[in-house]
């Protein structure tokens, strides 16, 4: 069974948000093959159970009073481009959120949320080249220098500090943020 398609979530199997699994939704109540893993602000718990179909087209929002990002989250609480309330409501009703060391934040860029890549270490920060690490070291506030290179060799991926990724939808630019536990 293919995945709905997230804008801002391009391939939430690759970021860890969506993973194979065989547990019934408690949304529609299926058994589809994946279930979401990251976090649900609602007033019950909800801890991979929820499919991203139920996701995807705003159902598991609807019937469980659920959102997947916190609103005021997105754009940073104000750090980043303001965004329509649309894209607020796609980002947080109808995307997978992901997992942060602290609360989540999404980056936006030129008037939009970019889309979620991943968490990111110094490894994968290198891979993504100059723009991303230049996104991320803008984001810790620290010049060039001995304590810009401490910080950015003790990234990690799955562990703290983490750089979390994203692609500006309109223009392609990286950015993001770091956070640490």
């Amino acid at each position: 069974m293919t995945l709905p398609r997230f804008t801002y979530h391009p391939d939430p199997l690759a970021t860890g948000s969506v993973i194979a699994a065989t547990t019934v939704c408690v949304s529609c109540h299926q058994a589809r093959g994946y279930v979401y893993t990251g976090p649900v602000y609602a007033e019950e718990e909800y801890d991979a159970e929820i499919c991203p179909w139920c996701i995807a087209d705003g159902s598991a929002s609807a019937r469980l009073d659920a959102t997947f990002t916190d609103e005021d989250g997105i754009g940073g609480g104000g750090e980043w481009d303001a965004v329509p309330p649309a894209v607020i409501d796609e980002v947080s009703r109808r995307t997978p959120g992901f997992n942060g060391w602290q609360q989540e934040q999404w980056w936006t860029h030129c008037g939009d949320a970019a889309q979620f890549l991943g968490r990111a270490g110094h490894a994968e920060l290198s891979a993504a080249g100059a723009q991303a690490i230049a996104a991320i070291q803008d984001s810790t506030g620290l010049d060039d220098g001995p304590a810009w290179d401490h910080f950015l060799g003790a990234l990690r991926k799955d562990r703290s500090p983490t750089a979390y990724l994203f692609r500006c939808t309109q223009c392609g630019q990286l950015g993001g943020y770091q956070d640490a536990d």
